[in-house]
């Protein structure tokens, strides 16, 4: 069981599921050689793919390259079911970090064939989170700096003004499908720039200029 820490303190709920989008920003598609999806893509990783990003976590090294894919998360404080923007607004307890950790090799393999994707994104330790900050911060939602440094060099850098899909809209969105909880978190989507991690990277993960996030990626 994973609590996050809000403001500081611990939050009153433990994570539940974490709701993930994939292609949300148009380069890191484009990237991937993917197709722009006209309506978001949507996946789960459980409560046990939850840990702290600081001051370490951990990637296995038995099944390929790891990548990391820095996204805004959105920790959600109230039950959110069916929602409208403004609901989904309301619904917002914290915002902060999260490292959507994925087997590239396993992923690829899994595509190939048609499969899901859960053995790639979905492991236990699979969605490192930093602390959150509380959402009466953010005077626009599509105004977000986000940044990854690996090893002194810039590697993802992005602002959620580009997103393919908004995040009041795609918290609404997602809410027709899924019922949020408190203690959902909701990974927004990453910019361009994912790559893999190795044993001993040293990290700085940002958000604004509310969360400095330092942490060494260990081999499991």
């Amino acid at each position: 069981m994973f609590i996050p820490q809000l403001n500081g303190q611990p939050f009153a709920h433990a994570v539940g599921k974490i709701v993930c989008v994939g292609r949300n920003y148009a380069a890191h598609a484009l990237e991937l050689n993917n197709p722009i999806p006209d309506q978001a893509i949507l996946f789960i990783k459980p409560a046990s793919a939850a840990v702290p990003m600081s001051p370490a976590f951990s990637i296995p090294t038995d099944q390929g390259s790891v990548h990391h894919e820095l996204e805004i998360a959105i920790l959600i404080g109230q039950p959110l079911s069916r929602a409208d923007q403004q609901q989904a607004a309301e619904a917002i307890a914290g915002v902060g970090l999260g490292i959507d950790l994925t087997l590239r090799d396993v992923q690829d393999k899994l595509k190939a064939k048609g499969q899901p994707w859960e053995r790639a994104k979905a492991f236990d330790g699979a969605a490192p989170l930093s602390t959150f900050v509380d959402a009466a911060r953010v005077s626009n939602w599509q105004d977000l700096d986000l940044s990854l440094v690996r090893n002194g060099a810039i590697q993802q850098q992005g602002n959620s003004s580009v997103m393919l899909f908004p995040i009041l809209a795609l918290i609404a969105e997602i809410s027709q499908t899924f019922a949020l909880q408190p203690g959902d978190v909701i990974l927004t989507g990453t910019p361009a720039g994912v790559g893999p991690l190795l044993p001993g990277d040293r990290l700085e993960a940002r958000l604004a200029d509310w969360l400095v996030i330092p942490a060494t990626v260990q081999g499991a």
